[in-house]
């Protein structure tokens, strides 16, 4: 779980193909969560594992010489994880062997990327070889593909003639490059305004005034939009809760539009496109700029954009407001947050695991760099601790050692448990790689219950306890302690539960990070603010 996390942090932030080796039938089942992540998160990471030797009596080098051999032995070990992986398959011969990887690492690096597979008995690995070459400028990636003149000119003008445009995203973030054209792209179409439902990567800037900010498919701008393009999103409204106006059109444009890995999935779109996001909306941008600068010209663009300066001041406003700690001295998320984004490095990255906290995460952090927030791409609890090694790690790498980024984790309380710990704050010690994890302590599972309201508002769930529907955290672990324990005693760990204490605890917590000892804090947290 932490190697695949690791790997997917790594490639999630470079969308360089990472590599992970585990044992057999019960390492690939160790992955559990993590395959899930990467292949929601379109991480791209090649999974290696041994299968158990096929021959008994010595008949080939590799034959089976222990007990285990027997008991691991399965029919068909690729389909654990098949499902969840663009590609996989069992090396049957050492012999094409190459081909075999570079293959897979095709898949895994092609839209839609994701994690491919490969396994191997220990006969294969085994076998002798005649020394052998590839070129590898002849194993490249699908190229990107890009919208028709035709789709370019009905967006484009779909677009510039609607009087309440909107764009509506998840992950086009991923790729960095996406970030200025899209803002280029709000800058050009004033009134353009752009909306974030996916949490995965930092897509569009905080500092915009077209800046709606991260809603998980719930805003009043999906009802009153009368063009809305859908641009590299899985999930861009959420039916029951929230859907376009019957009258709005619906341009959706997506690496995998289909979204071919869901039964079910669908959108009310006039057109869909599978087309990559940067080329799309760089192609947007120069029809836009040529076609329609007299159009654009008008007065109306600029009372939109004079509206959008309004509505983005008063956005930040509420959100310092609801920020503020409590009059009893107890703080929630939002100050959290808001304080700590004041204590760090303005290029920091923060890897985000925290679930029902993520919107007062992502408007207090007010992320406007590229690449610089990363969440767990899919639904699998523990992606963070991992990841944020991962990130780190290649920060370091990218960079040269000791100019990597400062890293920070904020992750809640069970998802913190789910992410191995005790692997996490080893591997952190054992391999020098720093980070700030805070731990969002609000003593319980808040998310079973706010799945529960939605379905039944007023039943009995509605009215019991947290102890009562068992996702009460009490008696509290010691999330900081454990941490401590797993780095042998070297490592950062506080508790904070008072807003006078927050800024000190933190300020010293950002400087053991910045002096190379990572530091874990466990911050009680109101819940809902």
């Amino acid at each position: 779980m932490v190697a695949l996390s690791m790997a997917d942090g790594y490639a999630r932030l470079t969308r360089k193909p990472q590599c992970v080796i585990v044992h057999v039938d019960v390492g690939t089942q160790g992955l559990g969560a993590a395959v899930h992540n990467a292949s929601c998160g379109r991480a791209p990471v090649l999974i290696f594992a041994g299968i158990s030797p096929y021959t008994i009596e010595g008949e080939m080098r590799g034959s089976r010489t222990e007990y285990i051999h027997w008991i691991q032995d399965i029919p068909d070990q690729k389909q654990i994880v098949a499902q969840y992986c663009r590609y996989s398959a069992e090396i049957k011969t050492g012999k094409n062997i190459k081909q075999m990887v570079n293959r897979a690492l095709q898949f895994a690096c092609s839209d839609p990327a994701g994690p491919v597979y490969l396994c191997g008995a220990r006969e294969v690995m085994e076998e002798d070889l005649t020394p052998y070459h590839l070129q590898q400028e002849f194993w490249n990636p699908i190229e990107p593909a890009a919208l028709s003149d035709s789709a370019v000119k009905t967006i484009s003008e779909a677009l510039v003639g609607a009087e309440n445009p909107l764009i509506v995203t998840g992950y086009s973030g991923r790729n960095h490059a996406v970030v200025p054209e899209l803002v280029k792209l709000a800058d050009t179409v004033k009134g353009l305004r752009v909306l974030d439902t996916g949490g995965s990567d930092m897509c569009f800037p905080a500092d915009h005034r077209g800046w709606l900010g991260l809603r998980y498919g719930v805003d009043k701008a999906i009802e009153t939009a009368d063009v809305i393009v859908v641009i590299d999103c899985d999930v861009p409204w959420i039916n029951t809760q929230c859907h376009p106006s019957k009258s709005a059109k619906i341009y959706h444009i997506d690496v995998d539009p289909l979204k071919q890995q869901m039964p079910v999935a669908y959108l009310n779109a006039v057109a869909r496109y599978r087309a990559d996001s940067f080329t799309s909306i760089n192609q947007l941008n120069n029809h836009i700029s040529s076609g329609f600068s007299e159009q654009l010209s008008a007065e109306t663009f600029s009372q939109r954009w004079e509206a959008l300066g309004e509505s983005h001041s008063k956005r930040l406003s509420v959100i310092a407001g609801l920020a503020q700690a409590k009059e009893d001295g107890s703080f929630g998320t939002g100050h959290l947050c808001a304080t700590l984004r004041k204590l760090v490095p303005q290029d920091a990255i923060w890897a985000i695991e925290a679930v029902t906290n993520t919107a007062f995460v992502a408007d207090n952090l007010q992320a406007t760099l590229p690449g610089s927030w990363i969440n767990c791409g899919g639904g699998g609890l523990g992606w963070s601790g991992g990841g944020s090694l991962g990130i780190k790690l290649a920060t370091e790498y990218e960079n040269g050692p000791g100019k990597g980024k400062f890293v920070v984790q904020i992750v809640g309380d069970g998802t913190f448990l789910f992410s191995v710990p005790g692997s996490v704050y080893w591997i952190s010690q054992r391999y020098k790689i720093p980070v700030l994890t805070i731990v969002l302590n609000n003593k319980g599972w808040n998310a079973p219950r706010k799945s529960l309201l939605l379905v039944h508002p007023d039943g009995l769930g509605s009215k019991a306890t947290n102890e009562e529907i068992n996702i009460s955290f009490a008696p509290v672990p010691d999330y900081a302690g454990i941490a401590k324990a797993a780095a042998g005693g070297q490592l950062f760990a506080e508790k904070v539960a008072k807003a006078s204490d927050l800024e000190d605890v933190l300020k010293r917590a950002v400087e053991s990070v910045m002096n190379g000892t990572t530091a874990v804090i466990d911050a009680v947290v109101v819940p809902g603010c």
